[in-house]
């Protein structure tokens, strides 16, 4: 068991209830750490939604929260995983003046080798997206960030695990 800090997703499958955020917020909150990232959608399996958190903790302190995360009753599994465990991703969107993209060729060079896509463009603005890695997002940033960016928001982490998990068979029978 490693006792260094290190990135953690843990996630958390649930009914999706009223207040069950604000509690389990309350878990780290209590113990004075820090969520990295935090996503919620819905699960592979209907009705199951899907909490996403990332913490920088040793393992030992985050195999306590799952502990007290699964005492919450609309809680049905949790799971942790370090980054190299699972498949993950991160978007970010960029909002820039429209003129940048005809009057600066190196924002079309910044764009092709990002691999960003342009989502709108309209007379004012156009918009970038940016799936990858957080490096990836924060370069992009960067380079972007020399000639202005207008608005800028990037999404927590999402991610799958890279072995088989077996969820879907546990979430089924909850459901049935």
């Amino acid at each position: 068991m490693s006792t260094e800090k290190q990135l953690y997703t843990i996630s958390v499958y649930t009914e999706n209830n009223i207040g069950l955020l604000n509690r389990i917020s309350a878990i780290f909150q209590r113990r004075h750490i820090n969520i990295e990232s935090l996503n919620i959608s819905p699960s592979e399996i209907d009705n199951v939604s899907r909490f996403t958190i990332v913490v920088n903790m040793i393992e030992v302190d985050v195999k306590k929260i799952i502990g007290q995360i699964e005492k919450q009753v609309e809680v049905i599994k949790a799971y942790y995983h370090t980054l190299d465990q699972v498949i993950y991703q991160i978007s970010g969107l960029f909002k820039v003046k429209s003129e940048l993209l005809f009057e600066e060729p190196q924002i079309q060079n910044i764009i092709k080798n990002s691999h960003a896509r342009i989502v709108t463009v309209n007379t004012d603005f156009f918009v970038l997206e940016k799936s990858g890695k957080k490096e990836e997002i924060a370069e992009l940033h960067e380079q972007l960030s020399v000639y202005g960016i207008m608005q800028y928001t990037r999404s927590g982490l999402i991610a799958v695990t890279k072995d088989e998990m077996r969820i879907s068979e546990l979430l089924e029978t909850y459901n049935n």
